[in-house]
């Protein structure tokens, strides 16, 4: 993909009004500072993951079979539309796929999810297609696969964009597409709905970064209702590759960052194979941020055994907002400057100087790329406070899964290895 595509609206650390040694040493006093106030007024655990706040009418509206029906062909009508601009428009990179691929669905999942919940389970054109076959499984998923799919899907989607020789070629993500569509059709006729639930990369994503939203399902009652985001945090699910999701998420991430670095780049130059180095970066990245965790969710004594296993999978929610804080740091300017024009592209995707609603007279608005200390100061709050929330749910987590008399030992852990988090995260995005 080209480089205009995958610029993200933040110069290197030379361009910006915030010297990186600056944002290092404030992100990390933040941080510990937050953990020292946790630990003299946190006592006693005030998260609940079953209170589940004010009901509302919602659900009378997302339930209706009108509304997701409406949605639903929204969603395969504009997926085939895209389809269709993909083959017959510009074959670079203003196709119009690339950047709903890219932008739109990847990057704009983050807010999305966060404003209104797990979307992805209601927008998705797979999942709608799914609904109109006349067919329905009965075989269930076994348990013990738990979101293993998933994590190879996600696998797979950041290796394109990070790894891939081209990742701005129209016929490698056709190819990516065609193969999502018919691995998910294909599970979901042997396994039911629940293979997207484990399997779809998206919704996987959409889900986990949805447990933030102020709105959630209450599992009794099925009412829409508004809760504590931080209470929806801790009722992700323990599954078999949960810890590795987060992990992916937010390693792939680090790693675009990386790979903006000179460093990184004069490596890969002199590399046999670049393909093969990136790919290696980006499992490198992932082993680091899962494997830190690991070792830190289980740096505790008092426990058994199986309990210790168990913690890495109990505490995997606390990584949910440093995903998002740095998804935020990372990519906002390309989420709103790109996505501006994406959405421009849909209305013209065949390039034949269409201008319906006066959109081809529309023009992108570079206000963020503008003011790199709006952007600068952004950066570092979402990186910072996607860790200080982080913290604070691991706190209220600890207090509940450790004794009392061993729980100081494993948030320090814990603590160190978001600091370590906050120091890498910062540099990457501020030394790129």
């Amino acid at each position: 993909m080209s480089e205009t595509l995958f610029a993200h609206g933040l110069g290197g650390s030379s361009d910006l009004p915030i010297p990186v040694t600056y944002a290092l040493i404030g992100g990390a006093w933040a941080l510990a500072a937050s953990f020292a106030i946790l630990l003299l007024a946190w006592k006693t655990p005030r998260l609940n993951p079953r209170r589940y706040g004010t009901t509302t009418p919602l659900e009378r509206v997302v339930d209706a079979p009108v509304f997701r029906g409406a949605v639903g062909a929204v969603s395969v009508a504009l997926s085939v539309w895209v389809g269709i601009a993909s083959v017959i428009g510009p074959q670079d990179s203003s196709n119009a796929l690339l950047g709903v691929f890219y932008v739109l669905v990847w990057v704009g999942l983050v807010p999305a999810s966060l404003i209104f919940g797990p979307v992805w389970r209601i927008v998705s054109p797979v999942r709608a297609v799914y609904r109109m076959l006349p067919v329905r499984a009965h075989r269930p998923l076994p348990q013990g696969v738990g979101v293993l799919p998933a994590v190879l899907g996600l696998f797979a989607f950041v290796w394109l964009e990070l790894a891939a020789s081209d990742p701005g070629s129209v016929a490698a993500v056709q190819v990516w597409c065609l193969l999502y569509v018919v691995v998910m059709l294909v599970g979901a006729v042997v396994f039911g709905e629940e293979w997207f639930a484990r399997a779809d990369p998206f919704e996987i994503f959409s889900d986990t970064v949805a447990r933030l939203s102020v709105f959630a399902r209450d599992p009794e009652t099925r009412r829409v209702v508004v809760r504590n985001p931080l209470d929806g945090a801790a009722t992700l699910p323990v599954q078999r590759g949960t810890v590795t999701v987060l992990a992916m998420l937010l390693g792939s991430t680090a790693f675009d960052s990386l790979a903006q670095t000179p460093t990184w780049k004069n490596f890969v130059r002199d590399a046999g194979d670049p393909v093969v180095a990136r790919t290696l970066g980006i499992l490198m990245c992932v082993a680091v941020v899962g494997g830190f965790f690991q070792l830190a969710a289980r740096a505790t004594g008092g426990v058994s055994k199986a309990r210790r296993a168990q913690l890495p999978g109990l505490l995997a929610h606390s990584l949910i907002p440093v995903v998002v804080g740095y998804f935020f740091a990372h990519y906002l300017t390309y989420l709103v400057e790109k996505g501006q024009q994406s959405i421009f592209t849909l209305f013209d995707p065949f390039d034949r100087g269409w201008n319906p609603l006066g959109v081809a007279d529309a023009s992108v608005n570079y206000a963020l790329s503008s003011h790199p200390s709006v952007v600068a100061t952004i950066t570092v709050l979402s990186v910072v406070i996607g860790h200080v929330v982080g913290v604070t749910l691991a706190h209220d987590a600890a207090l509940r899964l450790i004794p009392k008399r061993h729980a100081l030992l494993g948030e320090l852990a814990l603590m160190i290895v978001m600091v370590l988090y906050t120091f890498l995260g910062l540099y990457l995005l501020f030394g790129a």
